[in-house]
């Protein structure tokens, strides 16, 4: 198991992740990614998966029944 390098992230209500297993460097990987640190990269991950299952039963790409009103977004 990698030893955690990390006590906090300095997020509030965002843990430290200790599940990387291909790179052992924490610090090297957060510079590889260029995305933030690793807790924040997993999150976004896990809510632009959500947001991707919930596509799938909202089905936008499906034609509407009928036209909206046309001044519907004034």
């Amino acid at each position: 198991m990698v030893a955690l390098l990390k006590k906090t992230t300095r997020l509030v209500g965002l843990a430290v992740c200790d599940t990387v297993k291909a790179e052992p460097d924490v610090k090297k990987l957060e510079d590889q990614l260029q995305g933030g640190q690793l807790e924040e990269v997993i999150l976004q991950a896990e809510n632009e998966l959500s947001l991707a299952r919930k596509m799938i039963q909202w089905k936008p790409w499906v034609t509407l029944v009928e036209e909206p009103p046309a001044n519907q977004w004034k």
